[in-house]
């Protein structure tokens, strides 16, 4: 079995793990750079790193339409629910939750996080995802800025690390490759750029730049195309 990883623009994300569809931080409406619509959407799980908008983004709908689960920090999950979501589990950085055909370890990202009103919603996390089948695993940093433990991160063995490098709001370019560095993932992909002006970069210069300084393959992704973990 495998593992298919579909940018959809920004930091939404669709996995296909060993046939089962997660969708990672799913701001479709509104993202000039979505290569979906939430009405296409069908996953079984939804992964929210944070109660941003653009990371928020069409949650509600989508998993009210689709019964897909949704694992989210502790906050996130009481608003999920107010909201009228049926399957709502909530975590926080350092646990880690096993759910049929996968584990997902949260960990903290440096960043904030509000709903669009200005309300609290919790910390600001990242995801280990662990395939049970094809036993792959994935590193998902949410927002964040650069931090040392992310060596620890790493120790868990990564097939990939989705790393932001927008810089303004996140890590940039130079930062992001710091952390491969310490995340000695087998593959990265860059995510959190391009979408509006202020995170404008060159991702064909941030792919360079990954394989002159870590062991780490950069895989460049169009909103829409796909890239098989075997």
């Amino acid at each position: 079995m495998a593992i298919t990883i579909q940018w959809l623009g920004h930091s939404a994300f669709l996995l296909d793990i060993d046939g089962h569809a997660v969708l990672i931080d799913p701001f479709l409406t509104g993202n000039p750079l979505a290569a979906a619509q939430a009405a296409d959407m069908n996953p079984e799980v939804i992964l929210l790193s944070h109660a941003h908008g653009d990371h928020l983004g069409d949650t509600v709908d989508i998993a009210k339409a689709s019964g897909a689960k949704v694992i989210t920090n502790f906050e996130i999950s009481n608003y999920m629910a107010n909201e009228g979501v049926q399957d709502v589990v909530g975590m926080n950085p350092g646990g880690q939750g096993h759910f049929d055909f996968m584990s997902v370890k949260f960990t903290r990202a440096y960043h904030s996080s509000s709903f669009p009103d200005g309300s609290y919603g919790g910390v600001a996390c990242g995801f280990i995802i662990t395939a049970v089948e094809s036993e792959k695993t994935i590193y998902f940093a949410g927002d964040t800025a650069l931090f040392s433990d992310m060596q620890l991160i790493g120790d868990h063995g990564l097939d990939l690390a989705i790393v932001p490098i927008g810089d303004m709001f996140t890590m940039g370019v130079d930062d992001s490759v710091r952390a491969l560095q310490l995340l000695n993932a087998t593959h990265a992909i860059p995510m959190h750029y391009n979408t509006f002006p202020p995170i404008t970069q060159d991702a064909a210069d941030w792919g360079e730049k990954v394989n002159a300084h870590t062991d780490t393959s950069p895989i460049v992704l169009d909103p829409g195309d796909e890239h098989t973990l075997e």
